[in-house]
């Protein structure tokens, strides 16, 4: 079987628990090179996870001729700007959500991609996920009529010393959780954004802590959501919310973001309630795969360049209402 020599840039936490992982399981993907800024640091993922190869900078991982996809993970930030070298060089970049800190970064990370004939697609591998093709599926079935009200929430606690708390990094809620609101709203409304409203919490650091936005679609559906990095104190607990309004019926879920298994959501219509059960493979081995794929046989990237530029845009918006 065909397989990509896969790079990871950088040692962040979400390779670990989440990616590397999921990478071991992508029938097309060969876990080849990691890189981190230090050499200790890489030589012990690649120890640990298998790797082939390990770098002490991520200016190796790109010159690697054997490296034909590269994996970004790093702070907000640096994406841009390591993005682009590793386009520039002739990899494919699978970039971590959000793919940068606003939609012109967007734009121009993609017009790269085009210029250097390489992939670039944006990491949401909760996108991938067979519960999620199973949602879509029944939203645009008609099941519940048209869609007129989106409600969703993604609260979590335990920060401490993260890029996540820091300004300068692209930290704080927004970045970090709510993409995950707009992308799941942008996925379930295909309509052009016409307003939006939002405000925040905002930590000494200038990171917002607790946000919530609402907007309007110029086919008149509404969508509002709730991100957080402050539910409670001392515990690892998170909440996650859906729920689909119709002019037929709705839709409700309590699924986490990102979760696998045995995932489900009820789908109400008059005195009907039905329970769809979706089994859910490891995520981030579906992304992983997909991209693969891509890279291989020219499949479509299954979230798209317009895709990412449009839910970059809504952030932006967001973000100027809260005064981020």
């Amino acid at each position: 079987m065909e397989k990509i020599n896969w790079g990871i840039m950088g040692t962040a936490s979400v390779a670990g628990w989440g990616t590397i992982p999921g990478m071991k399981q992508a029938e097309h993907c060969n876990l080849y090179a990691i890189a981190g800024r230090s050499k200790e640091k890489a030589d012990m993922y690649k120890e640990k996870y298998g790797f082939e190869v390990s770098y002490g900078s991520y200016d190796e991982l790109i010159q690697d001729e054997k490296v034909q996809a590269i994996y970004v993970p790093l702070p907000n930030d640096l994406h841009k700007p390591w993005v682009i070298a590793a386009l520039k060089a002739g990899k494919h970049v699978l970039c971590e959500k959000p793919i940068a800190m606003n939609a012109a970064e967007t734009r121009e990370m993609f017009a790269a991609a085009g210029e250097n004939g390489v992939i670039l697609m944006e990491a949401y591998a909760y996108l991938h996920s067979p519960y999620m093709e199973s949602l879509i599926r029944d939203v645009k079935s008609g099941i519940i009529g048209e869609v007129d009200y989106i409600d969703t929430s993604f609260v979590t606690q335990g920060y401490k010393e993260d890029f996540r708390l820091h300004k300068e990094h692209g930290g704080g809620a927004m970045y970090d959780l709510g993409c995950y609101c707009t992308t799941m709203i942008l996925s379930l409304i295909d309509d052009e954004v016409e307003s939006v409203n939002a405000s925040a919490e905002f930590t000494d650091l200038g990171v917002d802590m607790l946000t919530t936005a609402q907007m309007r679609f110029k086919g008149g559906a509404r969508a509002a959501f709730t991100v957080g990095m402050n539910l409670g104190i001392g515990t690892n607990s998170r909440y996650d919310r859906l729920f689909i309004h119709g002019s037929k019926g709705s839709i409700r879920s309590d699924a986490e973001y990102n979760q696998e298994g045995c995932v489900s959501y009820e789908i109400r219509t008059g005195n009907a309630i039905a329970q769809r059960v979706v089994e859910v493979p490891q995520n981030y081995s579906l992304e992983i795969e997909q991209m693969s794929r891509c890279i291989l046989y020219g499949e479509t990237p299954h979230i798209s360049d317009t895709f990412s530029i449009k839910n970059a845009e809504l952030i932006d918006s967001i973000l100027a209402k809260i005064g981020y």
